[in-house]
């Protein structure tokens, strides 16, 4: 089942499935979540999956293994869209996780070049930045994300979710603490953990300063 919503332009390359190398031109930025627009266009996407597929927000939320409440606050625009909820709506209905973030199927099939601090930029909230490093390529197996993460006060609570797959983490700068299974492991530059991403999990960064890691969603 593929939808295809709004091709944003990116600057990104890659081979076609033709063999030919097409360019995205303008801006490497697609919003995901900069301002309420953001968030309510991928709350969009959502709500218009959902009709055309005919299933109630309980299927949903089955789905993304959450509360039927906290999935009409994710549909409404109201709540934060983690890309993990994503994730479980893109695999358990066949389609392209690139379709929701940002509205356009992808359309490589040979090989995908993303140029260092280019990668299809989502911002979820002023605190939490994703870069995107596959968003073009079609039928992938894994989804790798340059994740930033800006310092919270010390004593907010870590917030946890959980999807289908398994995830790789590898620290690139600064420091996190992150929550697996009801235990907390701190990871420092150079570090990288690899663990079962259905059980529950969650982050934050240390030392009041921002982490940035590599996340690759398989």
């Amino acid at each position: 089942m593929n939808k295809q919503i709004e091709d944003p332009c990116r600057k990104q390359q890659g081979v076609s499935d033709s063999g030919k190398e097409n360019s995205k031109c303008a801006s490497t930025s697609a919003s995901f979540g900069q301002g309420a627009s953001g968030i309510q266009e991928i709350a969009q996407r959502l709500g218009g999956l959902r009709d055309i597929l005919e299933i109630s927000v309980a299927e949903m939320a089955e789905v993304c293994h959450i509360s039927e409440e906290e999935y009409v606050g994710y549909e409404t625009g109201k709540k934060d869209i983690p890309v993990s909820a994503l994730q479980n709506i893109s695999r358990h209905f066949n389609v392209e996780l690139t379709a929701l973030l940002f509205g356009a199927e992808p359309n490589v099939s040979t090989y995908f070049l993303t140029r260092a601090g280019q990668g299809t930029a989502m911002e979820r909230t002023s605190s939490y930045k994703y870069q995107s490093l596959a968003a073009e390529f079609a039928h992938r197996k894994a989804d790798p994300f340059v994740v930033t993460v800006e310092p919270k006060p010390e004593n907010t609570p870590i917030h946890l979710n959980s999807h289908d797959g398994q995830e790789f983490n590898y620290v690139l700068e600064g420091s996190m603490l992150l929550s697996i299974d009801g235990k907390d492991l701190q990871l420092n530059a150079g570090d990288s953990l690899y663990f079962d991403a259905t059980k529950q999990h969650g982050m934050k960064a240390l030392n009041g300063a921002p982490v940035k890691f590599l996340a690759i969603i398989f």
